[in-house]
C-alpha cells in the first residue's frame, strides 16, 4: 500500500523540504516551514488519468468571445479595476489588511449582481445571522443572493453545482478546508488544494468567482505565491486607517490592464465610490504654504491630482533622518541627492520628511518633478503657486525627462482650475495647450526651480 508522506512547507513562498528547516532556503524567512501530510492518490487517478467531463482541443479560431460577455457589478471603481466588468469562469482574489472593507465591497456588489441571476455567497468565517446585519446597515438586500454559512469545501461545490449561481464568493480562502486533506485550514496545501478546485470549477461552469484572502505582516497575500499565479485577477485594498479613503489597486490582470485603481471613501452606510478623487485629495490642500505642490499622477488610464508635501529641518543628530509616506525612500535618498550636486542646495545635513496627502501611494517616476520642488520649496521656505502644477522625471545628472499621457495630465488640471503647468520639454511635442492653462517646457532641475522661485 502506498504511504503517506510527510513533509515541510514554508507558508510564505512554498518552499517544501524533507525535513523541518528553522530558516527557509528559498525565501530566507525563518520559522515559515510547518508539517504537511500528502495522501496517496484515489483510485482511478494513476499516471494519463483523464476525467470523464475532458473536451478535445478547439480551433482558436472556432472559439467565440466578446467584451459584451462581462458582468457589471453595479460599482464602476470596481468595474474599472476589474478591465470593464466580471468576466464569465474568471477567478478573482481580492486582499488587504483587516477591517479595511473587503467583505463589505463584495457584499455590496453581490447585490447589484443579484440583479443578473442567482448569487451564492459563502461565508465561513462569520454566521448567516452576522452577515444580515452587516446588509442591513449597508442596505442590501435581495431575494437573488443566497449565503451559505460554511467551511468544507465539498459541500460549497455541492451546493454551487445545485444552485447554478451567476457568481460565486468566497470568504475567506483560508478558512475553507477539503476532507481529502489531514491538514489544518489555512495551511499552505489547504489553500492551494481549496483554491486549485474552485479554479477548476469557475473555469468547468463558467461561474466567476470571488476569494477573500488574509494578508501576512508585509501586506502580501498570506500562504504560497502559487496562490498568486493560479487566479486571473489579484486585487489589493489599500488605505491608511487614519483616513476613510480606500483604493482598490489591481496587482494582476489576465482580462485588463494592471495599472488601474478604484477609490472609495468608506461611510457609516459601507463604501462609496469616489467618481473625482483629485477632488477630494486636494479639497484641504494649504494655500501659499512652503514645502506643498500639486503633481497630476496617472493611474492606469485616470489622472489623478495629489499633493506632496516636504518639510526640510536642521538635524537635531549627526545623522539626519529621511522619512516618506506614500513615495519610495530610495527615490527619495536620489532626488535629495540631485538637489545637493546638480543645484547646489545644502540639503544633505537636513532632516527630511516627505508624504503624500490622503494616504496615497505613488510610484511611477513622472512626480520627481513634485517632489524636488517641494524639497526646495520647503528648504528655502518659499511657496509655490496655488494654481501651479509640475510633473517629469528627473535623472542623475539633474535632466528632466518625458513621461507619457502628458495631454491626460494636463487636461485633468486645466479641469480642477489650474492656469500654470511645468513639465519636459519632451512632452511639449504635438501637445496642445487647453485653454485658460499655460505650458512651460523645462530641460533641467536648476531651469525648473528658477521659474517656480524666479531666482537664478
Amino acid at each position: 500500500m502506498a504511504r503517506t508522506k510527510t513533509f515541510y512547507t514554508c507558508s510564505n513562498c512554498g518552499h517544501q523540504s524533507p525535513k523541518w528547516l528553522g530558516k527557509c532556503p528559498d525565501c530566507n524567512q525563518w520559522n515559515t516551514l510547518t508539517e504537511e501530510t500528502q495522501a496517496p492518490a484515489p483510485k482511478g487517478r494513476a499516471a494519463g488519468w483523464v476525467p470523464a467531463n475532458s473536451q478535445p482541443p478547439q480551433k482558436l479560431s472556432e472559439v467565440t468571445a466578446t467584451e459584451e460577455d462581462r458582468l457589471s457589478c453595479g460599482i464602476s471603481e470596481l468595474n474599472r479595476a476589474l478591465g470593464g466588468g466580471v468576466v464569465p469562469g474568471s477567478l478573482t482574489l481580492i486582499g488587504g489588511d483587516p477591517g479595511i472593507g473587503k467583505s463589505t465591497l463584495l457584499l455590496q456588489a453581490a447585490h447589484h449582481l443579484a440583479a443578473q441571476g442567482t448569487i451564492l455567497y459563502v461565508t465561513a468565517e462569520e454566521s448567516a445571522r452576522q452577515v444580515k446585519l452587516r446588509a442591513s446597515r449597508l442596505g442590501t438586500s435581495s431575494d437573488s443572493l443566497y449565503l451559505l454559512a460554511e467551511t468544507s469545501l465539498d459541500t460549497v461545490l455541492k451546493q454551487t453545482r445545485e444552485l447554478k449561481p451567476a457568481a460565486l464568493v468566497i470568504d475567506s480562502i483560508q478558512t475553507i478546508f477539503t476532507s481529502e486533506l489531514e491538514s489544518a485550514p489555512g495551511s499552505v496545501s489547504q489553500v492551494r488544494e481549496c483554491a486549485g478546485k474552485l479554479m477548476m470549477l469557475a473555469k468547468g461552469e463558467g461561474v466567476p468567482t470571488f476569494i477573500v484572502g488574509h494578508v501576512t505582516k508585509d501586506g502580501s497575500i498570506a500562504g504560497p505565491r502559487v496562490l498568486e499565479h493560479m487566479v486571473d485577477t489579484v486585487l489589493y485594498f489599500e488605505g491608511d486607517p487614519g483616513h476613510p479613503y480606500r483604493i482598490l489597486r489591481t496587482v494582476k490582470n489576465r482580462f485588463g490592464s494592471t495599472n488601474e485603481i478604484g477609490v472609495f471613501e468608506m461611510q457609516e452606510n459601507g463604501l462609496q465610490e469616489v467618481e473625482n478623487p483629485s477632488e477630494l485629495f486636494l479639497a484641504e490642500r494649504p494655500v501659499n504654504t512652503p514645502g506643498s505642490v500639486v503633481v497630476p499622477s496617472l493611474e492606469g488610464s485616470r489622472p489623478i491630482l495629489v499633493e506632496i508635501q516636504a518639510l526640510v529641518s536642521g538635524a537635531s543628530f549627526g545623522t539626519p533622518r529621511r522619512t516618506t509616506m506614500g513615495i519610495d525612500h530610495n527615490r527619495a535618498s536620489l532626488l535629495v541627492a540631485v538637489l545637493e550636486k546638480k543645484v547646489e542646495l545644502a540639503l544633505l545635513s537636513q532632516d527630511i520628511f516627505l508624504n503624500v496627502a490622503g494616504g496615497v501611494r505613488l510610484d511611477e517616476p513622472a512626480v520627481d518633478l513634485g517632489i524636488l520642488a517641494a524639497l526646495a520649496s520647503s528648504h528655502l521656505n518659499r511657496p509655490i503657486s496655488a494654481r501651479t502644477v509640475l510633473f517629469g522625471e528627473v535623472g542623475l545628472t539633474g535632466e528632466i525627462r518625458a513621461v507619457s499621457q502628458p495631454e491626460l495630465r494636463v487636461r485633468e488640471a486645466a479641469r480642477l482650475g489650474f492656469d500654470r503647468c511645468i513639465l519636459p520639454q519632451g512632452s511639449l511635442k504635438n501637445l496642445t495647450s487647453p485653454q485658460g492653462i499655460t505650458l512651460h517646457g523645462i530641460k533641467t532641475a536648476a531651469e525648473a526651480l528658477e521659474l517656480l522661485f524666479d531666482t537664478p
